[in-house]
């Protein structure tokens, strides 16, 4: 019962990771400057990599600094880029859904990287994720930009991949805590994706004139709380639970986001799309939700159960 519950925990914080990154899309749209996906993905990944690196004062050893470049890069640097790109050139909500194509991702990678079969319940909580994702994207009423949908696309399978690595090399060793070695893991990967999506960022779009108040505002939110604190929760998940699970986790952000739209933005969203969302909640739960432990078999009948592990005796 008690492994139970821890599991159950867990899942629940590696699920607020997807509901903050969610915002993502609102925030992009309404706070931050326009046009600048490459200064966008810089500003979120390296200010809080840099803060998280400061507070366990630890770098990489060993085989963990190419790991963590590795990790970087299709965590961070690769997947915030087309994230940005996405959610410049797509609908909030259109932009996040497409995200829910991961767990189909995630487990054929963990099938052939980490010789794990996905369950019959995991395939079947991503298939109605997928209905959801169809009813969301191909009943929308806004025109999809080609440009967007590949970089949506191509971000999810980026950190698809990143995931499933994430959960085959685990939490660097050498650490007091566990919560400590995942600190320095989420500072690491971050800071690698900042200092490559830093020069690429300056090259393509140079710097802004200034930044206004706004703007200053939702940076400081993508990446203290959209980005130091959600891929912490996020990271930890991916180093404890199975890789499609934790995927599947992730369909809560395209829900966030057009719940967002529809909230702040005055998006319309139609039955069918709502029918969506509830799909997607609906996989969310049946893939996500931990499995009671089995209750033990009882002796055969006419067999009494014996402590000592020997045959049991015939009842009279």
């Amino acid at each position: 019962m008690l492994s139970y519950l821890v599991m159950s925990n867990l899942r629940a914080a590696t699920a607020v990771a997807p509901a903050l990154w969610g915002t993502t899309y609102l925030v992009t749209t309404e706070l931050l400057p326009p046009d600048r996906p490459l200064l966008a993905g810089t500003l979120r990944a390296l200010p809080a990599g840099l803060l998280l690196v400061a507070i366990v004062r630890a770098l990489p050893r060993g085989t963990w600094w190419w790991r963590a470049a590795v990790l970087g890069t299709l965590n961070i640097g690769l997947f915030f880029a087309l994230l940005f790109v996405a959610a410049y050139r797509l609908p909030g909500g259109v932009a996040a859904v497409l995200g829910a194509l991961g767990p189909f991702v995630v487990a054929g990678l963990a099938f052939a990287l980490l010789g794990q079969r996905p369950g019959g319940r995991v395939l079947a909580a991503a298939g109605v994720g997928l209905a959801g994702v169809a009813l969301l994207v191909l009943r929308s009423a806004t025109a999809l930009d080609p440009i967007g949908l590949a970089a949506a696309a191509g971000g999810m399978v980026s950190m698809s991949l990143g995931t499933v690595l994430g959960r085959r090399w685990g939490v660097p060793d050498g650490f007091a805590e566990r919560r400590t070695a995942l600190l320095a893991l989420t500072g690491w990967q971050l800071t690698v994706g900042g200092l490559l999506l830093a020069p690429a960022a300056l090259m393509v779009e140079g710097l802004p004139a200034g930044l206004s108040l706004a703007n200053a505002g939702g940076f400081a939110y993508l990446s203290l709380v959209g980005t130091a604190g959600a891929y912490f929760l996020w990271f930890r998940g991916v180093t404890a639970l199975p890789p499609a699970q934790v995927t599947l986790l992730g369909l809560l952000s395209p829900v966030v986001a057009a719940a967002l739209g529809w909230l702040a933005l005055g998006q319309s969203l139609s039955p069918g799309q709502l029918a969506g969302a509830a799909a997607v909640l609906a996989a969310v739960l049946l893939g996500s939700v931990p499995r009671p432990a089995a209750p033990r078999p009882l002796p055969p009948v006419g067999l009494s159960a014996n402590p000592a592990g020997g045959r049991g005796c015939p009842s009279t």
